[in-house]
């Protein structure tokens, strides 16, 4: 499929068509007592499910900020100049 609104328009659908399915299997789950959780989901899912006033019925994971790495440390190995390397 070409880029485009076309394009654009067909990933709404899908995206659409998803949380649908979701919103019906919470239905399922719930009528035999479990849940569904929707963890890691991409930006555009999770603002579907957020129009789509869903975010409570689906239980929609907050947004996780990602961990700052620490800093790295520089290790110097011991050793002489002169010997070969193993």
């Amino acid at each position: 499929m070409s880029s485009g609104p076309g394009r654009r328009l067909y990933q709404e659908m899908q995206e659409l068509a998803l949380v649908d399915v979701l919103a019906r299997l919470q239905l399922v789950a719930r009528r035999y007592g479990f849940e569904l959780r929707v963890v890691e989901s991409g930006e555009e899912v999770r603002c579907v499910i957020e129009l789509a006033g869903l975010s409570a019925v689906l239980a929609l994971e907050p947004k996780r900020q990602p961990e700052e790495r620490e800093e790295r440390l520089d290790v110097e190995e011991e050793g002489e100049l002169g010997d070969p390397a193993a």
